[in-house]
């Protein structure tokens, strides 16, 4: 579609350029553009982040709450006065931390969205301002708007009056921005717990993974930078103060629900820092056992972290990414890919390092294409029939390796194994195969199974996904790399309590025994 667009007119820069500089060259004054939606106004603009660190406050700054605020955390404390006036959630203090360093060490990809503010002058809690009239209802707007052209599109927000800023959105990001500044002046900075107890030792600047950069030099540079921000005026002419907060209130739970989290499928299938998530993405559409192929249905759910019973599919882009992690994660090359703490971003590999991992990763598929489970796969059967438990309708095979669970674990088992304890892949998979063709991975419902208790819950007929770290386990154990007797012996003390049930634990024959009696299966043995 092509838009008609109006000749560029011609803007002479000396006089309405020194008109804006006069205008705006001060910190309580914005040039922003306002918005209209439903009965709300809002102004959208820029701020430096030094801006947004000094001037903008949580809850505990507005006068209605001041008597109802836990001083540690700054939330506010829910009561017969507040409960219909409470706006946030409780603030989460964890992740300061975490945010400060993201801040910090992503120097070229670093972006946080854009900030949803309440403005509110001191005339909004003080019932017996001018700007209120007989009835409760304000005159004015509690946004000081001054238009620069005669339709009002563009102009200055006038902060300069007595007036408090607090956010409706975006206060964790408003949290990592005062925690960058406070690093970046005092070299420090407190964790905190969620409840902001201090936690562990200070964060300090010497120890980050920053070279040749002095704190003054980053503070310089991260006060230039900005953050968009839209200012929602706290009262609307004509409105009475409970209507005003009811508005605040309905605009902030709106925010929240609108804002669909993406799954963790979705996440994997758009991350550009997280390496597993990129190589696991080139193997998704490039091996033959994964990718798309004419004539044959789908074999990824990009979306889902789990597979239905009746999918033909035969794993989900979540599994495939644990999978890229628990294997590759062994392997010294890939051990710097992780993130240095949850919810921190990690940085993006090199793509020496990319194209070495989805080597491997390659590599390993190859294995496990060429198991006889998955060779039924593309020869004889629907990945539903593979997948089904026998007392299911049609019965399956019952098989783990169709299952998210199964894989995840298999290829956590065989990093181990090979990464671990050098044991050669191909030997690994010449294992593999004979344990598989011994039907090692099917009928994981019977207790002849050395998934039964493990993978799959008797009790409630379905797969235990708890299990998966006992499986990954016994994926070692049998390919021959728990020669330790106390290691065996934990082992085997796990399996029979994941087979015991109301005090009963079940042996390989089906038969109730004493714990100690279930016993391990032999390593598999070429």
């Amino acid at each position: 579609m092509t838009i008609a667009r109006n000749p560029k007119p011609e803007v002479q820069p000396g006089e309405l350029g020194q008109l804006l500089t006069q205008l705006v060259n001060n910190s309580d004054r914005i040039l922003v553009q306002p918005t209209s939606m439903g009965v709300t106004q809002g102004y959208i603009g820029a701020v430096s982040l030094e801006w947004a660190a000094r001037e903008i406050g949580y809850a505990s700054e507005l006068p209605l709450f001041k008597s109802h605020i836990d001083r540690e955390t700054q939330n506010i404390e829910r009561g017969a006065e507040t409960i219909d006036a409470i706006l946030q959630r409780p603030l989460d203090w964890s992740r300061q931390a975490i945010l400060v360093q993201y801040l910090i060490t992503h120097n070229w990809d670093r972006k946080f969205p854009p900030l949803v503010v309440v403005i509110s002058p001191d005339w909004v809690d003080n019932p017996k301002a001018p700007q209120w009239d007989k009835n409760g209802q304000a005159t004015c707007s509690a946004a000081e708007y001054i238009p620069l052209d005669e339709h009002g599109k563009i102009g200055i927000l006038d902060l300069s009056s007595p007036v408090s800023v607090f956010a409706l959105d975006g206060q964790h990001r408003l949290m990592g921005i005062q925690g960058v500044i406070e690093l970046l002046n005092t070299h420090q900075l407190q964790p905190y717990s969620k409840l902001k107890k201090p936690v562990g030792e200070p964060i300090n600047w010497d120890n980050l993974p920053i070279e040749n950069i002095q704190p003054e030099q980053k503070l310089a540079e991260l006060n230039q930078e900005t953050i968009g921000i839209e200012f929602i005026p706290a009262v609307l002419p004509g409105e009475t103060r409970q209507q005003a907060q009811r508005r605040i209130r309905s605009i902030f739970v709106h925010l929240n629900q609108m804002a669909v989290k993406l799954s963790k499928g979705q996440l994997a299938a758009l991350d550009e820092n997280d390496g597993f998530s990129i190589v696991c993405r080139q193997v998704a559409v490039n091996h033959p056992l994964l990718k798309d192929e004419p004539g044959r249905k789908p074999r990824i759910n990009w979306d889902s972290a789990t597979v239905a019973t009746k999918s033909t599919v035969l794993t989900t882009l979540q599994a495939l990414r644990d999978m890229a992690e628990l294997y590759l994660g062994y392997h010294p090359k890939f051990q710097g890919w992780k993130a240095t703490q949850p919810g921190l971003v990690p940085y993006r590999p090199e793509p020496e390092e990319l194209a070495s991992g989805i080597q491997e990763l390659m590599v390993l598929f190859d294995g496990l294409a060429s198991l006889p489970s998955y060779q039924k796969l593309t020869q004889e059967m629907e990945t539903p029939d593979l997948r089904r438990f026998g007392f299911e309708r049609p019965p399956g095979l019952g098989n783990i390796l169709f299952r998210p669970v199964g894989q995840i674990a298999i290829a956590h088992g065989i990093g181990k194994v090979v990464f671990h304890h050098k044991q050669p892949l191909e030997t690994v998979f010449q294992k593999l195969v004979k344990f598989d063709e011994e039907g090692g991975f099917n009928h994981i419902e019977y207790p002849q199974s050395i998934w039964y208790g493990v993978l799959y819950d008797p009790n409630k007929r379905r797969v235990r996904v708890a299990g998966r770290s006992l499986a990954t386990n016994l994926i070692v154990y049998l390919l021959g790399e728990i020669t330790e007797l106390m290691d065996e012996a934990i082992l085997r003390k796990q399996l029979a309590e994941a087979r015991t049930f109301e005090n009963r634990a079940i042996n390989f024959e089906g038969r109730i025994v004493k714990p100690r009696e279930v016993g391990l299966p032999d390593p598999i043995d070429l």
